[in-house]
């Protein structure tokens, strides 16, 4: 995928990616950052913390290069967050940033009983915060939980 977006890419165009492949059984995850941000990992009896990993250049950058694997754990009880930049980087009238900081309270919330309620919270946290001011960048996440 690398090798193809910089073929013919006059524009410069990028893609930052997160690429990871959970097993059931172990919650054992292969995982590649190319350039995205960091994951959040919630161990089972604990709070959701970001997975600081190894970042590789983002997708698109150069030809030929190699993306840094590594592996961790979910384990049973716990979750994995994953999310788009648009989620940290929103911006009130202020232009002050939701930041990571106020996403990981929002993750932590004792109140998000399920990961549609977490995915809930973290979107009405990031919507109070902006206000009425315009955003730029979309606000994808995704939340799995390994029971």
């Amino acid at each position: 995928m690398n090798n193809l977006l910089c073929e013919n890419n006059a524009e410069g165009l990028f893609v930052t990616v997160w690429l990871g492949i959970m097993e059931i059984s172990t919650g054992k995850v292969r995982a590649v950052n190319a350039g995205h941000d960091y994951p959040a990992v919630r161990a089972r009896s604990g709070n959701f913390s970001l997975r600081k990993d190894k970042h590789g250049i983002f997708v698109g950058a150069m030809p030929g290069v190699q993306f840094p694997e590594y592996e961790f754990e979910v384990e049973k009880g716990g979750a994995l967050f994953l999310y788009t930049d648009g989620v940290p980087e929103a911006t009130n009238a202020q232009e002050e940033l939701f930041g990571l900081e106020r996403m990981e309270e929002a993750l932590n919330d004792p109140h998000a009983e399920s990961m549609e309620q977490l995915l809930k919270n973290v979107r009405e946290t990031t919507d109070r915060f902006v206000g009425n001011a315009p955003q730029f960048d979309d606000l994808t996440m995704l939340a799995v939980e390994r029971k």
